[in-house]
């Protein structure tokens, strides 16, 4: 099972459906019912930061004990929802971020959930935050996931390129097709865990925004949001969070009025460890994009502010993926971004997925830098999540609108 997946559950369900752990299931859908019949009026007052995170499977603990939530948590998200700025933005932190837990020392942050519960957990996300305030949190066991999915019908994900593994051992086999696909909860918890790639678990960060994604747009769906009810009762036994009944509701109702492009995903910026630098491998953080992710996506002020140096942006690296009709067009959009000053600029993997438009994307979080060559370009849209190239700062994946940009570009 994968905790990975669970988390992207929680995520969801967050702003979606209240799943309060003490609130048996007539009682969950009475309140559903009255939420309905209000209007969705309840208020998110002020901006909050949640903590999510999906835990690894317990061997032995039963189902429906504390027990459940004790293990590592293979996943962490922040979840940072704003009413002011009607937004809500979320923070992937890679497990094996290398951190200083309190009163253990240096090591992985998903070992901080296993030795002191989600209090711990907090705090050492707190402190690798510079101090952020996590005013809550969400645990999710695993389980749910293959359920939930199955119970939407399923679904849809871009599969970037075939996934084939199999470990007799821990009785995982994973054949995934590349291409859009409807995935029903056993392919999708492959999805969510296959690893075996470039991009080991950092890959699997990648995937599970994209999990997340397709998630929101089906719970959020006229057609699936009067069966959120029936949802409740079943997700009870994997759900272990400080979030009252009332606070749940408010997150639905603001959950709901959001535009999908108020809703942005990035990831704790940092890098591999190189193989002979530390006895176990890390994710080792970038502190000065770390301080500008907590500015920008949380509006906080760092502590660390004064290492936030922004680079201007033309020096900024970008990776060019070819999503377009024309097999030229990667290496053509190198040469016209040199003209408009972006010498840091570098062709990679071509993206399957043929696209009308291209997105530049925010793969280390830089929003200004992205918005400032998207002006620069005169088209295309931003998107804001980590999905690009890792390497890059920013990854623009070139659609099929360049090609009538260049007829733009070449008239007198």
């Amino acid at each position: 099972m994968t905790a990975a997946a669970s988390a992207t559950i929680g995520t969801a369900l967050a702003l979606i459906a209240p799943i309060p752990g003490a609130v048996a299931p007539s009682e969950g859908q009475k309140l559903f019912g009255d939420l309905w019949s209000s209007g969705f009026q309840y208020r998110v007052s002020r901006p909050v930061n949640i903590l999510v995170m999906g835990i690894d499977r317990v061997p032995d603990a039963p189902e429906g004990s504390d027990a459940m939530f004790s293990g590592r948590s293979d996943t962490m998200l922040v979840l940072h929802v704003d009413p002011i700025d009607k937004a809500v933005n979320l923070l992937s932190v890679p497990r094996d971020t290398q951190v200083e837990v309190p009163g253990i020392g240096i090591t992985k942050i998903n070992q901080a959930n296993a030795s002191g519960g989600p209090i711990l957990a907090r705090e050492a996300v707190s402190q690798t935050l510079n101090g952020m305030e996590i005013d809550r949190y969400l645990r999710v066991s695993t389980g749910a996931f293959r359920e939930l999915v199955n119970l939407l019908g399923g679904v849809q994900v871009y599969v970037p390129e075939r996934m084939h593994y199999v470990d007799n051992t821990q009785k995982l086999k994973i054949d995934l097709a590349p291409g859009w696909q409807t995935l029903n909860g056993d392919q999708a918890e492959q999805f969510a865990r296959f690893r075996h790639d470039n991009n080991g678990d950092i890959g699997r960060v990648q995937r599970q925004q994209a999990l997340i994604k397709a998630l929101r747009e089906k719970l959020t769906s006229p057609l699936v949001l009067p069966r959120v009810p029936s949802l409740i009762g079943m997700m009870q036994k994997y759900i272990d969070t400080n979030l009252s009944i009332e606070e749940m509701l408010s997150l639905v109702s603001l959950g709901l009025k959001l535009d999908k492009n108020d809703f942005k995903m990035v990831m704790l910026p940092g890098r591999f460890s190189a193989p002979d630098e530390f006895q176990s491998s890390y994710w080792i953080m970038d502190p000065q994009g770390r301080d500008r992710i907590v500015q920008e996506y949380f509006n906080t002020s760092s502590i660390n502010s004064n290492s936030v140096s922004e680079l201007p942006s033309t020096n900024i690296k970008i990776a060019v993926q070819n999503a377009s009709t024309d097999p030229e067009s990667a290496n053509q959009f190198v040469q016209y971004l040199s003209s408009l000053g972006y010498n840091n600029a570098y062709v990679t993997e071509d993206w399957d997925d043929g696209q009308q438009k291209t997105q530049v994307i925010v793969q280390r979080g830089d929003l200004r830098a992205a918005k400032a060559l998207q002006a620069a370009l005169g088209f295309g849209s931003v998107e804001a999540a980590s999905t690009g190239d890792l390497d890059s700062d920013l990854t623009i994946r070139v659609g099929d609108d360049w090609l009538k940009q260049q007829k733009v570009n070449a008239k007198p």
